[in-house]
C-alpha cells in the first residue's frame, strides 16, 4: 500500500553547493544553494532566490561551486542561513579565499573540490533566478585523489535530504556504472 503526499517533492541527492562570488568591493562572499546540480558534461544549474551572490553574478559573470563535506558542514550551513549583505561570512567563519586562477570569483581553500564557473545563463523568473554555469576548471585538493582521480570517499560530501530538513554523507559504493545491469540485456 502506497500513501499519497500531494505537491511535496523529494529528489535526492540533492549536493550542497557553495557559491562563492566578489562583490563590486572585491569581497568574496558565500552562500549554500541546495537546488542544484549537474546540466551537461561541463555545465551545471543552480535554482537560486534573489541574493547577495546573484547581485555578484551579474555583475562579475563569474562564481566558484565548492561541494560541502562532513567536515564543513557546519560552516557550509551558516552560509546558508546568514545574509551576505551583513557580514562577511567567509571571514566569520575563519575560512581563507583566493582568487581563482580562471575565473573572477574566490576559491576557498577550505573546500577541497571546487568547480570554477563563467556565467552562461542567468534567468530571472517569478520567484528568483535560474543560474547556468560553464565549468572552466575543476581543482581539487591532493588529499581527495586516489590515483590521480577525484575519490568521493575521501572527500566525504553531504547532500541536503530535503524529507527531514538534514544533511546526509555520501560515500559508499553499490555498483558500477553502465555495467551492473548488463545482466538483463537480451542476448541475439
Amino acid at each position: 500500500m502506497r500513501k499519497n503526499f500531494g505537491r511535496k517533492t523529494i529528489i535526492t541527492p540533492l549536493p550542497v553547493l557553495i557559491l562563492a562570488t566578489y562583490d563590486e568591493h572585491g569581497t568574496p562572499n558565500a552562500m549554500n544553494a541546495a537546488w542544484g546540480g549537474q546540466y551537461d558534461s561541463n555545465e551545471i544549474f543552480v535554482s537560486l532566490a534573489k541574493h547577495k551572490t546573484t547581485d555578484n553574478l551579474i555583475l562579475k559573470k563569474a562564481f566558484t561551486v565548492s561541494f560541502a563535506t562532513k567536515d564543513t558542514v557546519e560552516e557550509s550551513d551558516y552560509f546558508g542561513i546568514e545574509s551576505g549583505h551583513k557580514t562577511n561570512k567567509i571571514e566569520a567563519v575563519g575560512f581563507t579565499a583566493v582568487r581563482s586562477e580562471f575565473v573572477d570569483a574566490p576559491v576557498i581553500e577550505q573546500y577541497p573540490l571546487t568547480l570554477e564557473c563563467t556565467v552562461k545563463e542567468l534567468q530571472e523568473d517569478k520567484t528568483g533566478y535560474i543560474l547556468i554555469g560553464e565549468v572552466v576548471n575543476m581543482s581539487a585538493d591532493e588529499s581527495i585523489l586516489t590515483d590521480g582521480q577525484v575519490d568521493l570517499s575521501k572527500l566525504q560530501p553531504v547532500c541536503f535530504d530535503s524529507a527531514s530538513n538534514t544533511y546526509r554523507l555520501i560515500t559508499e559504493i553499490v555498483a558500477d556504472a553502465f555495467s551492473c545491469g548488463k545482466k538483463y540485456i537480451q542476448k541475439p
